[in-house]
């Protein structure tokens, strides 16, 4: 399946099963902004549970906090965002389409990834268990000739980027011959800058008003609250404090779904260490943010490292980990060395002194920080992309059958288990519900009655449901059900008791935590 076709169905079927719905669509919708359906919000929940206890509980050293939208207007000139927080804007003046022009040379220094790719997996493919891939890199004509052009158009564009010289951007753009991916047109408008911040007013009344922003990152909101946290948790370095929240970007391009949004969920923590010790710390969380996504089972190749080519203004080192979603590589989390910047900047515009003193050091100094900083949202549409099958079934008549299902790990999945009365006669409901009223306060069920127990499966895989269990006639007199699992479609006869006992193991942390630890 061409994975343009893959995106669309995912898109679909997150629509016709209640995980992802466009926001305002009886109004025709708002551009770029998602409500989350039934499935969706408890798929969201799970992710952020999954995420907060891998930072907070399996980490003796990192608490928690939840710090405002709203913030002081001051915090944001502290932090570099008022009048630098921006993205460089180009338009197509045929297709009267807006684009990142950034993410179009990006885009096209993909294109050519892709390229060196295609002749590594040929060529692997040709020589068997006795390729060596480094040596194919070092060596092909046709690989050393795409990764020169690779490199003297990063070279150019990181030059361009450092300089802000939106002209060379321009420029650089019609010497590669990018074109409007809608249109095909080479017409493109002058580079300029666009601004992301969301400005709004607080005041009751207009002439009493003042002007606020809607927070663009969630990390200030743990800097400006560094010293209360630290001192009321005799917290000592190193420590870590996380969050997760709402943020918001008036984003130039709004497309790839719920890849990019206006109004999105950030899942960060803020890690503060010894000057000198940072790049020790920004290479183990490197190492355990990429453990975390690979411990849920999907495909390792689909992820990768991706050092930045140009630094934010605060940072020393930054790399992203990204993740292949059906319409290329992009990043799902960036792991950062972000120096003394922010802490600095709060301590001279507050005037107040954020220092910690080490008592091992016998001094006072402003701590460096390390942050890892992954997008609810992108890790949620990582694990739909994952999850989507289609699958054809031979049946025992030889007919084929087909199925879409969702195979969501068992830890993560918004249902755990469907209770579902063979049918609604003989008491096998009111015996449903019984079994139901076990387990329910300890996960997440649904009953289900209506149609064939063929189709109530089919919708239960649609949902990605682990488990469903099915209560018949035999189960009034031995007090057993048939249990079915989501992905081998196996069933087995086991006692009801065993219920709780089976969901705990199947679907608990704890298998995907002892990867990550």
């Amino acid at each position: 399946m061409a994975q343009e076709d893959l995106f669309k169905k995912i898109i679909a079927h997150s629509k016709e099963y209640g995980f992802v719905f466009q926001s305002s669509e009886i109004y025709d919708g708002l551009s770029a902004v998602y409500d989350y359906g039934q499935y969706g919000t408890e798929l969201k929940n799970n992710i952020k549970k999954y995420w907060w206890d891998s930072m907070v509980k399996l980490h003796e050293n990192i608490v928690g906090i939840d710090s405002a939208i709203f913030m002081h207007p001051t915090v944001w000139k502290a932090s570099g965002h008022v009048g630098a927080f921006s993205d460089p804007l180009i338009d197509n003046k045929d297709s009267k389409k807006r684009y990142r022009a950034d993410v179009l040379i990006e885009d096209y220094m993909a294109k050519i990834e892709a390229k060196i790719q295609k002749e590594v997996d040929k060529a692997a493919k040709k020589f068997g268990d006795s390729f060596d891939e480094e040596q194919f890199k070092s060596t092909n004509i046709r690989v050393l000739a795409n990764r020169e052009k690779l490199s003297e158009i990063k070279k150019r564009f990181v030059t361009a980027l450092e300089k802000d010289d939106l002209a060379e951007v321009k420029k650089q753009i019609e010497d590669l011959g990018i074109a409007c991916p809608i249109s095909g047109s080479k017409n493109w408008t002058d580079v300029r800058q666009f601004d992301l911040m969301f400005e709004t007013q607080l005041g009751s009344v207009s002439e009493d008003a003042s002007n606020i922003y809607l927070r663009p990152e969630t990390a200030q909101g743990i800097f400006v609250n560094y010293l209360n946290v630290q001192k009321t948790g005799r917290m000592k370095i190193p420590f870590g404090i996380a969050q997760i929240g709402k943020a918001f970007r008036n984003e130039i391009v709004a497309r790839q779904f719920i890849f990019r949004m206006r109004e999105f969920e950030q899942m960060e923590m803020q890690f503060f260490v010894r000057p000198g010790e940072e790049m020790k710390w920004f290479e183990a969380w490197k190492e355990t943010r990429m453990k975390w996504h690979k411990a849920l089972g999907f495909d390792e190749k689909k992820f990768r490292f991706h050092d930045h080519d140009k630094l934010a203004h605060y940072a020393n080192a930054a790399t992203d980990i990204e993740f292949e979603f059906p319409f290329g590589f992009k990043e799902l989390e960036g792991i950062h060395s972000r120096t003394d910047y922010d802490l600095s900047q709060h301590q001279e515009y507050s005037g107040k002194k954020i220092q910690y003193f080490d008592p091992e050091l016998n001094k006072n100094y402003v701590p460096y920080v390390v942050e890892t900083s992954v997008g609810l949202d992108r890790t949620f549409l990582m694990i739909l992309s994952n999850s989507y099958t289609e699958e054809k079934i031979e049946q025992e008549n030889g007919k084929v059958d087909e199925r879409v299902v969702l195979k969501i790990p068992a830890s993560l999945a918004p249902v755990k288990l469907a209770v579902l009365p063979l049918v609604r006669k003989d008491g096998l409901p009111e015996k449903a519900k019984e079994i139901l009223n076990t387990v329910k306060y300890d996960f997440n069920c649904i009953y289900e009655e209506k149609d064939s127990i063929g189709k109530r499966y089919r919708r239960q895989d649609a949902i990605g449901t682990p488990f469903c269990i099915t209560i018949d006639h035999e189960t009034i007199e031995s007090n057993t059900v048939t249990i079915r699992d989501r992905d081998t479609m196996q069933q087995e006869r086991i006692a009801v008791e065993k219920i709780h006992e089976i969901l705990t193991n199947k679907t608990s942390f704890k298998d995907v935590f002892s990867k990550i630890n």
